[in-house]
């Protein structure tokens, strides 16, 4: 019989959505409130997959990754979603977000998205929150699945991903040599 283990701790990164920049800074300074220091920006990449949030956040969507200094237990990602949202709410504006605040975590083998809706690829993980996979690591890179967000499909946060694995993975080394 298999004894049940503590999973190893995740990086956790979150997928920032903005036309003001304002209001994306100020979503940043209210994370690492939260969260701590962190530790990877990515480059801002156009967001033009869709126009769905343009009525309420506006044109020119922009979104950048962002991850924290420290990992984090997996009991602790219900949690996130929950701030996260806070935070979209405290810095709306009476059109609605002006950020949209997408928290996922990644680990060796593949990423995964909070979310408050679900879907038949989701997992309830508790509190209204569910776990959405959207890539699993394979052949070098994080691999795509037909449900994935386009933009996390495309290939556009590739680099952005890779170099987070590497930096996690030699986060993980440390923690476990610590034990």
């Amino acid at each position: 019989m298999a004894v049940p283990q503590p999973p190893d701790p995740v990086k956790l990164f979150v997928a920032i959505l903005w036309a003001d920049a304002g209001a994306m800074e100020a979503a940043v300074q209210l994370m690492q409130t939260q969260w701590g220091p962190i530790d990877f920006t990515g480059p801002d990449r156009p967001f033009d997959v869709t126009d769905y949030y343009v009525a309420e956040m506006g044109a020119h969507l922009k979104r950048r990754i962002v991850t924290f200094q420290h990992l984090f237990p997996l009991e602790a990602f219900v949690e996130t979603k929950l701030i996260c949202n806070k935070i979209e709410n405290q810095l709306a504006a009476p059109s609605g977000r002006r950020v949209n605040l997408d928290v996922g975590y990644l680990d060796h083998n593949k990423i995964v998205l909070a979310s408050a809706k679900s879907a038949g690829q989701k997992m309830y993980l508790g509190i209204g929150i569910y776990g959405d996979l959207v890539g699993r690591y394979a052949h070098g890179r994080y691999q795509p699945f037909e449900w994935t967000f386009p933009d996390f499909k495309d290939g556009r946060y590739d680099p952005e991903f890779e170099t987070i694995r590497r930096a996690y993975l030699e986060q993980l080394r440390g923690a476990h040599r610590q034990k």
